[in-house]
């Protein structure tokens, strides 16, 4: 049996208490333009709404506290669209207003996502002054013809450059995410691309197998045969190559997509998602989770400044989580912490009912399979598991209830 990693922290595992402090997601949906394979709530040549859009944020914030009550806070993340198209005395506006509207823990994480061709050293210093303490780079890929496929508009030598730069700034925790999967890329494109940011030694890399999601650009040029995406096997050839070298490299791979160099790398905020824990989700088609209750906004940005503007929440869905899907929930988020997993007391405790009355036939079959491993306390994929992850969670959507 394929076994990851010695026993770690149950603190760590999946589920969090309901009780632990919250999550702050911010969306900033503007792009200066829309990458082909993306399906995020995001909008090009959009820019002059800014300024009427954070103001709205001010006023949702203030709504969210009235209703939600105002924390704890232990993490806030600025994502997008390219929340680096802010200048960085609005993002200092945007957390100051944060820390007088919510309670916001000491050393608490403030993540802020940016391209690579929308910063520079003056821009990071500023971001650093104004509270951002970590900072994820949208590098991708370094190939000139990786960049093309995927639409992006930087050039190879700017991911660097941006990388320098942060750490010119003061940033001591710096993430890359790279894509790995796009239309024409071979091992040594990957290989170069690893070895090369590695050499960088950042603080946490996010790698994400690229996906065709439906109604993009991306998934017209595979119907009409234009983009041709690797298959399962060369996907999990290039997943694998990863898992090798970033563990040669001192690396933990603790969620399927993410590693760490320690856990004090780690990303605070999505382990709160990862441990189906609570969080704040503001701006234009922003997803929330508080108390039982998932909330997503309206995802036209006039129409959530507008809303706003008349005193209103922008909630657009409300859905109630009942106590079996949250339970669901729990192992389908649970199952992608690859070091951590699931842990039994923690899952009786948030859920009241037994992982093995549940799930005992699931896990028994997945480990005889060695996709997962089952310790009596914890929950974990193999490595074999992780790479057909998706397969895996299938088997969990039918408890014993």
């Amino acid at each position: 049996m394929s076994t990851l990693l010695a026993a770690t922290p149950t603190q760590f595992a999946a589920p969090q208490p309901r009780e632990a402090p919250w999550g702050l997601y911010i969306h900033i949906p503007f792009c200066r333009r829309v990458c082909p394979y993306c399906d995020f709530n995001v909008y090009a040549r959009r820019e002059q709404l800014i300024p009427a859009y954070l103001s709205a944020l001010a006023r949702e914030f203030e709504l969210v506290a009235s209703r939600w009550g105002n924390g704890p806070v232990q993490t806030i993340y600025l994502g997008g669209g390219t929340p680096s198209l802010l200048e960085p005395g609005q993002v200092a506006t945007l957390l100051d207003t944060i820390a007088r509207t919510f309670v916001v823990l000491p050393g608490a994480e403030v993540t802020l996502e940016a391209n690579p061709e929308t910063v520079d050293t003056a821009k990071l210093v500023g971001y650093r002054s104004a509270g951002v303490n970590r900072l994820s780079i949208g590098a991708q890929t370094l190939a000139p013809h990786g960049l093309k496929v995927l639409g992006r508009a930087h050039r190879p030598e700017m991911p660097e450059q941006a990388y320098r730069a942060a750490r010119q700034a003061g940033f001591d925790n710096v993430n890359l995410d790279l894509i790995y999967g796009w239309p024409g890329q071979t091992r040594e494109d990957w290989l170069h691309d690893l070895a090369t940011v590695l050499a960088w030694e950042p603080e946490h890399l996010s790698l994400y197998a690229l996906t065709i999601e439906p109604g993009t650009p991306y998934e017209r040029g595979v119907q009409r045969g234009v983009l041709r995406p690797l298959d399962d096997d060369a996907m999990a050839e290039l997943a694998e190559l990863a898992m090798d070298l970033l563990a040669q490299h001192g690396y933990e791979h603790y969620e399927i997509s993410n590693w760490a160099r320690g856990s004090v790398f780690r990303s605070r905020h999505n382990q709160i998602y990862w441990r189906n824990g609570w969080y704040i989700g503001a701006g234009a088609g922003a997803h929330g989770y508080l108390g039982g209750i998932r909330t997503v906004n309206e995802r036209r940005p006039e129409r959530y400044i507008e809303r706003l503007h008349l005193g209103e929440l922008p909630i657009q869905e409300v859905e109630p989580i009942d106590p079996r899907t949250e339970a669901i929930e729990t192992m389908l988020l649970g199952l992608r912490l690859v070091t951590d997993g699931i842990a039994a007391s923690a899952f009786r405790e948030r859920h009241g009912r037994d992982l093995l009355e549940l799930y005992g036939a699931a896990i028994e079959e997945l480990r005889v399979l060695d996709l997962v491993e089952w310790d009596g306390e914890r929950l974990r994929l193999t490595r074999r598991g992780v790479l057909v992850a998706n397969e895996v969670a299938v088997r969990f959507l039918e408890p014993m209830w």
